[in-house]
C-alpha cells in the first residue's frame, strides 16, 4: 500500500481575466494560501503554459516549475481534455467543438484534427520536460451520437468506429511510450471511452497499448449508476490519475439520467462540490490507497450552486482529511510470534 499524494486542483474551472486567476504566478499564490500542495494544469490555457514551448524546451519548463515551486507547490500534471476531445469528433458537432479550436482550423474538421493530435503529442513531450509521469486527456468520439441506439446500430458499426478511434490515438500513445509518460483517459459522457466496457474496447484495439490508462473520476459514475468502488476493483492497474468530485443523482417521475434538456440546476443527475453530493469518498479513498495508487488527489471543481471560490477553499481541507497515511504493520503484530519454519510444520502436524 502507498500514500496518495495531495492536495492538488485542477486550475481550469478557475482561471479568469481577474488577479488572482489570470496568470499562473498569482493563481499558484492564491491556491497555495488555501493548503493545497500541487495544482494541474490546463495545457490549453496560454495564461497557463506555451504548450509548444513547454515540449522543445526544458529551460521553459524549468522556469515553469520554478514559478510554481516558490509557492511551496509542485505542477501534478498536464491536462488535454480539449485537445483531445478534437483527437475524434462527429460531423453532428462540428460547430460546437470548433470553440476548443484556434481560428486558424475552424471550419476544416481535417486540419482540427491534425492540430489536436499535435497538441497531445506535445504533452506528452512537456509532461517529460517537466519531470512529470502522467497526463489527462479526453479520447474523443465518432460513436457516441449511437449511445443509446435508435434505430439499431448496424452489424459492425461499433467496429469501424474503435478501429478508427485507435488509428489514431495508437501514434499519440506511442508518442506518451517514447517518452514515458502515461496518457490518462478520463471516462466522461460525451466520449466514446465512457464505461468500463468501451474502455476495454479501446485496450483491444490498441493491442493493449500499455500507456492507454485511466484517469479515475467518480462523478461522471455516480450520474449514470456505474458503480464506482468496483470499478476500481478492476482497473486499479491502469488508474494513474484522480479527480476528486462530487455528484449526486436524484431521479423524479420527470427526469433521470438524461436530464430532460433541462439546466445544470433543474437535472436529476448534478456535480457538486465535494461533501455536498452523494459519493462515498471514505471508499474511494480506501481503495485506491488498498491498491498502492500514489499519484495525487486533486480538486475538480464543478458545482451548479456553490461558488468556485468557497467550493476551493473547502476543497483541500476535504482531500487532505480523506487522505490515508497507509499502515507499515499489521494490526495484530503485537501477537504474533517470530517466524520458524520449524514451529510452522508443528503446527500442521508435519513433524
Amino acid at each position: 500500500m502507498k500514500t496518495i499524494k495531495g492536495p492538488a486542483i485542477f486550475l481550469a474551472q478557475f482561471m479568469g481575466d481577474e488577479a488572482p486567476y489570470n496568470s499562473l504566478d498569482s493563481i499558484c499564490g492564491w491556491v497555495a494560501s488555501l493548503g493545497y500542495k500541487g495544482v494541474q494544469i490546463p495545457a490549453w490555457d496560454s495564461r497557463c503554459i506555451d504548450l509548444e514551448k513547454a515540449a522543445t524546451s526544458k529551460t521553459y519548463c524549468d522556469e515553469l516549475k520554478g514559478t510554481v515551486e516558490k509557492h511551496g507547490l509542485e505542477i501534478t500534471e498536464l491536462a488535454s481534455h480539449l485537445q483531445g476531445q478534437l483527437v475524434a469528433v462527429h460531423p453532428a458537432y462540428d460547430i460546437m467543438f470548433d470553440a476548443f479550436a484556434p481560428d486558424e482550423v475552424k471550419g476544416n474538421p481535417a486540419a482540427r484534427t491534425e492540430w489536436a493530435i499535435q497538441q497531445v503529442k506535445w504533452v506528452a513531450m512537456a509532461s517529460r520536460n517537466l519531470g512529470l509521469d502522467a497526463a489527462a486527456t479526453f479520447s474523443g468520439a465518432l460513436l457516441w451520437h449511437t449511445v443509446y441506439p435508435w434505430p439499431q446500430r448496424p452489424a459492425g458499426l461499433v467496429e469501424t468506429g474503435f478501429t478508427e478511434l485507435a488509428k489514431r490515438w495508437v501514434p499519440i500513445l506511442d508518442v506518451f511510450e517514447e517518452h514515458g509518460v502515461d496518457c490518462c483517459y478520463e471516462i466522461h459522457p460525451g466520449e466514446d471511452l465512457h464505461d468500463g466496457h468501451s474502455y476495454e474496447t479501446f485496450l483491444q484495439h490498441t493491442d493493449n497499448h500499455s500507456r492507454a490508462c485511466l484517469l479515475y473520476d467518480s462523478s461522471h459514475y455516480v450520474l449514470q449508476h456505474l458503480d464506482y468502488l468496483q470499478f476500481i476493483d478492476f482497473y486499479h492497474e491502469r488508474i494513474k490519475m484522480f479527480h476528486v468530485k462530487d455528484a449526486e443523482l436524484n431521479p423524479t417521475g420527470k427526469s433521470g439520467v438524461y436530464g430532460g434538456y433541462q439546466d445544470w440546476i433543474n437535472r436529476a443527475g448534478r456535480f457538486r462540490s465535494l461533501g455536498d453530493g452523494q459519493t462515498d469518498f471514505a471508499g474511494i479513498f480506501s481503495k485506491l490507497s488498498q491498491y498502492g495508487y500514489d499519484g495525487w488527489a486533486v480538486l475538480e471543481w464543478e458545482c451548479c450552486i456553490k461558488s468556485p471560490e468557497q467550493g476551493a477553499a473547502e476543497g483541500a481541507p476535504f482531500i487532505q482529511d480523506h487522505i490515508i497515511n497507509v499502515t507499515e504493520k499489521a494490526f495484530d503484530d503485537f501477537a504474533g510470534a517470530a517466524p520458524s519454519e520449524e514451529i510452522n510444520r508443528k503446527i500442521l502436524g508435519l513433524g
